[in-house]
């Protein structure tokens, strides 16, 4: 039988906090909305990217096609600068995704990937319904790009653009073998 969802609110993060950047930007330093929780038998899924462990998460990424390069330091960049989620299964690193937004218009998905062992029982279906369910992504249409996962992600709607798209692509960066 399935634990029926629960959803907790975070009393901690109550606003924005935003903090000057050296070249002039501003970051969020907490979501729009308070942090939130959900738990769905023994899995909790958390937006507070406190709760990640930066090691676990650069495994996990790191099995992956897109992230195997990125270094650490840029996993974590990225994390604190955008909308990410944890799954945890007892106080391990389950899955993770986030989303790049400005809580308003548009978001980018990315980085969504659930570790091996727990992937087939229908986790990944649930972690999405929750993220694209976020109070700071309700309005926002969300865009993301995925070589090979396209069955997965069309049951929640997401299709072919219908403009062309284009994209820029940095210098190729890549992690440092310490980092292994």
């Amino acid at each position: 039988m399935q634990e029926p969802l629960r959803i907790k609110i975070g009393a901690a993060a109550q606003g924005i906090a935003v903090h000057s950047l050296r070249d002039g930007r501003a970051a969020r330093d907490a979501a729009a909305s308070p942090r939130m929780e959900w738990t769905h038998n023994d899995y909790t899924l958390t937006d507070d990217p406190d709760r990640i462990d930066f090691a676990e998460l650069c495994s996990l990424l790191w099995g992956t096609y897109w992230a195997e390069t990125r270094g650490r330091e840029v996993i974590e960049r990225s994390v604190r600068r955008s909308l990410s989620f944890a799954l945890l299964r007892g106080g391990k690193l389950a899955g993770f995704a986030r989303v790049v937004t400005d809580a308003a218009t548009v978001g980018y998905l990315c980085d969504f990937v659930i570790g091996e062992a727990h992937r087939g029982a229908g986790i990944g279906q649930w972690m999405l319904t929750q993220i694209l369910a976020h109070p700071d992504l309700r309005g926002c249409r969300i865009d993301l790009f995925t070589r090979d996962t396209q069955e997965f992600y069309k049951p929640f709607g997401f299709g072919p653009h219908k403009f062309t798209s284009m994209v820029r692509y940095p210098p190729r960066e890549t992690r440092d073998e310490s980092e292994a």
